[in-house]
């Protein structure tokens, strides 16, 4: 049977075993190399009342949110999209 991914959908190289983290939505026991992880940060103050607060001096603090997706959830939101057999050899943004 061919390979679909050289890789097979994983970034440990040959370091062994990694780590497992739990997905965000499903609760999914993943693979830490296998599972996408996405940081946003998260606005406490509303848009118009920031820049107010900025223009006055004020530091308004926005934390980063870490999340791990498993790959079924990560297609589910839009996270990763399917590729075709020639892109999925091709390295890029995607994946």
């Amino acid at each position: 049977m061919p390979l679909k991914r050289a890789s097979r959908g994983r970034t440990k190289g040959g370091k062994g075993s990694s780590g497992v983290v739990q997905c965000t939505n499903c609760g999914q026991t993943v693979p830490k190399d296998k599972a996408k992880k996405v940081t946003s940060r998260l606005n406490l103050v509303e848009h118009t009342l920031a820049k107010e607060l900025r223009s006055r001096g004020a530091y308004i603090a926005s934390p980063t949110v870490l999340k791990w997706y498993c790959i079924s959830c990560a297609i589910h939101y839009k996270i990763l999209k399917i590729r075709s057999a020639g892109s999925r050899r091709k390295r890029g943004r995607l994946g």
